[in-house]
């Protein structure tokens, strides 16, 4: 289903030209460093779809939040009985809801969300399902025999693509099993590790997603996925909403994400072309 002139339009997106110029990588722990390639542009893929599946959670004010505490406040200014129309004012944290992280988010001077291109916003995405293992221990992380997995079953990781961890999280997001904190304060919900990470660096995949509060697990303490990926010109996307409806490959990624200068990130709307 598509309406005139969007099947061409997303063909155009999907034929996509390069990444970001010069991109590094933060090692973790120590201040070393390690070179990745650029990515190259996504293979062209059929610009054609049967269905749109929202990714986007619904943001309410009371969201389960990293943090603990909520991060959105509407302010109503105008009402219609009153004025004649509706104004809210939002009082809103950049990283709420189903939200990109935006290069700047973990480094000095990366591109911020408005200056991501927006080619680089609509592009393969790809899904790995750790339901299973996550059930079993909530602390897991992908790993990069993970990721290797997914491609001795479905083929290579989509080049300039986005892939997303299927934790099976989004079932929890109205309850305070989203957060999973202990008696101390200990979060535990699944993430990305390092080397997984690494692996999607060296595959020049651009976006890496999860359903869960954080790209790295609830329980890092060094953010090691954050200052790895992000830094070297990728986006993350946190909070992703119903990836059981979306195939492990085949789907096209749209990422309506925040235009606002100087913004680390921030509410994003996504949608899957299946």
């Amino acid at each position: 289903m598509c309406v005139p002139g969007c099947m061409e339009m997303v063909h155009k997106r999907l034929s996509r030209r390069g990444f970001f110029k010069g991109a590094g990588v933060a090692a973790v722990g120590a201040a070393s460093f390690q070179a990745f390639a650029p990515p190259r542009p996504a293979q062209a893929a059929p610009a054609s779809f049967s269905k749109v599946v929202d990714l986007t959670h619904a943001l309410v004010a009371d969201f389960p939040t990293f943090f603990g505490t909520p991060q959105l406040e509407v302010e109503a200014m105008f009402g219609f009985e009153k004025d004649g129309f509706n104004v809210n004012k939002w009082h809103l944290v950049e990283h709420t809801g189903t939200h990109m992280d935006a290069p700047l988010h973990f480094s000095k001077d990366g591109l911020s969300a408005a200056e991501i291109p927006a080619d680089q916003l609509v592009l393969p995405l790809a899904v790995i399902d750790v339901k299973a293992r996550a059930a079993e221990d909530p602390d897991y992380q992908v790993t990069a025999g993970d990721l290797e997995e997914w491609e001795a079953a479905h083929g290579r990781l989509p080049e300039g693509g986005c892939i997303a961890m299927n934790s099976g999280w989004g079932a929890y997001v109205a309850t305070k099993t989203f957060r999973n904190a202990d008696a101390e304060g200990n979060m535990h919900f699944p993430g990305f590790g390092i080397d997984a990470t690494r692996l999607a660096m060296e595959r020049g995949l651009v976006g890496l997603g999860v359903d869960t509060l954080s790209l790295d697990r609830g329980l890092s303490a060094d953010f090691a996925t954050h200052y790895a990926w992000l830094p070297s010109g990728r986006w993350g996307m946190e909070a992703m909403a119903n990836l059981d409806e979306v195939p492990a490959i085949g789907a096209t990624l749209v990422v309506g994400a925040p235009k606002v200068v100087g913004a680390s990130g921030g509410p994003s709307r996504l949608f899957a072309l299946v």
